[in-house]
């Protein structure tokens, strides 16, 4: 008997026989968003997804298997790709041992505060009326920040601010913006001659909402990690970062502050390291947390006006590629 042809048509049967049943063909390629009942296509995309873990399982078992076997003679693992190490290479990475970078650290804005000519001095602030949980959030960086004070904005404008708190020797100003009673943005200007960096606030964190967080921080001054800060434009909110925080950190109160960034997402801890043994640390997280993302940087203290800026987030034109970067 016949094999039913491509078209799904009846086959030809054999000689005085009955006729051959009609063969359906499926498809070559099924996919499981053609199945129209929600439930059964949930079950089935659950059935896939079991199924490749499993040959993936499989395939590990399989490598690690002839591994063993060749024993020194097995190739390298295969490194895997990542957005990170498939980054787009940015032309103004910064190399240390550049020598226009070194004269350039050596004569910016924060060359006073790396030449121990400066003690970091910060006035936080608000935006007017700002609600209980800025206020507290307020509160607990100041505790994170050395020699921070936390005043209220009572309707001053910052440029009204920004002359009062030069005259009074504060190095830095911090305004922390509120949308719908949660902090959403950052304003960090370094006095008296800026730059301005302002940056959208995000996944803040208090200390009575981290989960199994330490005591209270001491007030011993934290060691500072800045991570990831490759770029001309990275390198610059790194020092900025540093400059708040006084030069000698006090290693007795085992307490660090980190801005790790990643893909443009600086990303705010503050721990207290405890050594269990003579090999084994632990540490505990002592709170808050939250992300930033820069979105401007501006020449000198806060304009909004008249500022030169010297650059700006434009997402429709920078935001082109996810292996391209900034910081």
């Amino acid at each position: 008997m016949a094999a039913a042809d491509g078209g799904g048509q009846q086959g030809q049967a054999a000689p005085g026989g009955p006729p051959a049943p009609e063969r359906v063909l499926f498809p070559p390629t099924f996919s499981v968003s053609e199945i129209k009942n929600k439930q059964r296509r949930h079950f089935m995309f659950l059935r896939w997804k079991q199924q490749q873990r499993k040959e993936k399982l499989a395939a590990k078992k399989k490598r690690k298997k002839e591994r063993e076997a060749l024993g020194d003679k097995a190739p390298p693992k295969a490194i895997p790709k990542t957005i990170e190490n498939q980054r787009v290479y940015d032309e103004t990475t910064v190399d240390p041992n550049d020598e226009e970078v070194a004269f350039d650290e050596a004569t910016d804005e924060f060359a006073p505060y790396f030449n121990r000519q400066t003690v970091p001095k910060i006035l936080i602030t608000t935006s007017d009326r700002p609600r209980g949980r800025t206020v507290r959030f307020c509160e607990q960086l100041s505790s994170v920040i050395p020699n921070s004070h936390v005043y209220y904005r009572r309707g001053l404008a910052l440029k009204r601010i920004i002359p009062q708190c030069i005259a009074r020797d504060f190095t830095d100003l911090i305004v922390i913006n509120e949308d719908r009673k949660i902090p959403n943005g950052l304003v960090l200007s370094h006095l008296p001659d800026g730059p301005t960096a302002h940056f959208r606030m995000s996944s803040v964190r208090l200390r009575k909402e981290i989960k199994r967080k330490g005591k209270e921080p001491t007030e011993h001054v934290p060691e500072i990690i800045l991570n990831n800060f490759t770029t001309r434009l990275g390198h610059s909110v790194g020092r900025m970062f540093a400059s708040l925080f006084p030069h000698d950190p006090q290693f007795i109160g085992r307490q660090v502050a980190t801005f790790h960034n990643q893909r443009d997402y600086i990303f705010f801890r503050f721990h207290r390291y405890i050594f269990k043994s003579e090999k084994k640390v632990g540490i505990q997280e002592l709170g808050p947390r939250f992300t930033l993302k820069l979105r401007s940087l501006q020449k000198g203290t806060f304009d909004s006006k008249f500022g030169e800026y010297e650059w700006i987030h434009k997402r429709r034109e920078m935001d082109t590629s996810r292996r391209k970067f900034h910081l």
